[in-house]
């Protein structure tokens, strides 16, 4: 009989730790379907998760972005030389490599239309000459109407017929380096010279002695070192940190220790199919070492200003969003959303309209209450 009573209060008791459990779950359930972005523990599981919670701080935080890139020329800074009219190449002493200055001669060219051009130029200027002579007389009788209008207006058109064949020739010439000021029909030449537009570093030779060359074929290639930029892609989560203007430290992969400054430029804020943006910087002083190709990283410092910040653990990411978790009291935390911002020294600054520096974050296993979270959505 004794034995009868003990087991029936065992079984009593039993059921109601599991009924009194039973309840416990429903109201955690309850809660956390009533609101999506709500999570609710029970004390044990509380007590088990570990959960620490604390108030976000002020802080003010530097922060350095490391980037990649290479050295590239800029499109005015690299000339493909060509020549207007085509011909033979009767000598060039240009080699790759060779460094060359503006104006200096790099090939000489020759061909028999140069001197039927300057012919023919110098005949115009003779012609015009005589006409303008005729033009002065015809003037003279017409104002005295011993010419007709007729007439006189003939001649004016002649003129400047004459005019413009002259001037027209002359433009041609001076394409082709020659200065009709100088020319006479003493010094008439079949050669021209090729020269170079720029001061710069030749990067290509297309020509030898004795080729014919056509009006639209590249002799020289050259490049302006002087001008060379920085390219960098910076991906999308660095590039709102970026301005023009600002300053970076520059290095190559063969020797990191020797630092160069530069600044921003331009930033192209259409992403590429990486998510990255093209950032182009340029050298506060140029140096020989940085070759069109050249790999280089930079680094930008630079100190944010004071934003809230909180334990690194405590911004936890899903599905490409960041989020803290507030505790609302009754062991219930609201999940909320948050754009993060530089990390240091363990902390992260972060940026949310609905936290403050009273709020109440979860700083230590937020990741628990993440997985909760997931499992539920799931």
């Amino acid at each position: 009989m004794k034995k009868k009573i003990i087991f029936t209060f065992i079984t009593a008791v039993l059921m109601l730790v599991s009924c009194s459990k039973k309840e416990e779950n429903k109201q955690t359930e309850a809660v956390g379907e009533s609101d999506s972005s709500i999570i609710t523990l029970s004390p044990k599981q509380a007590k088990n998760a570990g959960i620490v919670t604390g108030n976000p701080e002020e802080k003010e935080l530097s922060a350095i972005v490391q980037l990649q890139g290479e050295v590239t020329v800029p499109p005015n800074s690299l000339v493909n030389v060509t020549f207007p009219l085509g011909g033979y190449i009767k000598k060039t002493n240009i080699v790759t490599g060779m460094h060359v200055k503006k104006g200096q001669v790099l090939a000489v060219i020759e061909d028999m239309q140069y001197i039927q051009l300057q012919q023919d130029y110098l005949t115009a200027k003779e012609q015009f000459k005589a006409a303008n002579l005729e033009f002065v007389r015809q003037k003279e009788l017409n104002a005295k109407k011993a010419s007709s209008d007729k007439v006189f207006e003939q001649v004016t058109a002649e003129r400047e017929t004459q005019r413009i064949a002259m001037a027209s020739l002359a433009q041609k010439l001076e394409l082709l380096g020659l200065n009709v000021n100088r020319l006479t029909a003493l010094n008439i030449t079949k050669s021209l010279n090729v020269v170079s537009p720029i001061n710069g570093l030749v990067s290509k030779v297309n020509i030898n002695n004795g080729k014919y060359v056509a009006p639209t074929e590249m002799l020289f290639e050259l490049t302006n070192f002087q001008d060379v930029m920085l390219t960098f892609n910076v991906f999308e989560k660095d590039v709102q940190s970026l301005k023009e203007g600002q300053k970076l430290e520059v290095y190559s992969n063969t020797n990191p220790e020797k630092k160069f400054n530069a600044g921003i430029q331009f930033i192209n804020h259409s992403l590429n199919q990486d998510r990255a943006a093209e950032v182009i910087a340029r050298l506060d002083n140029y140096d020989p070492m940085f070759l069109p190709g050249l790999f280089v990283n930079a680094d930008i410092h630079f100190t944010n200003k004071k934003q809230l910040a909180v334990p690194e653990d405590a911004i936890v990411s899903w599905k490409g969003k960041n989020y803290v978790f507030e505790d609302i009291g009754n062991n219930s935390y609201k999940i909320v959303e948050v754009k993060d911002g530089i990390a240091q020294n363990g902390f992260k600054q972060f940026s949310s309209n609905n936290i403050t520096s009273s709020s109440k974050l979860v700083v230590k296993n937020a990741y628990t209450l993440l997985m909760k979270t997931m499992n539920r959505v799931e």
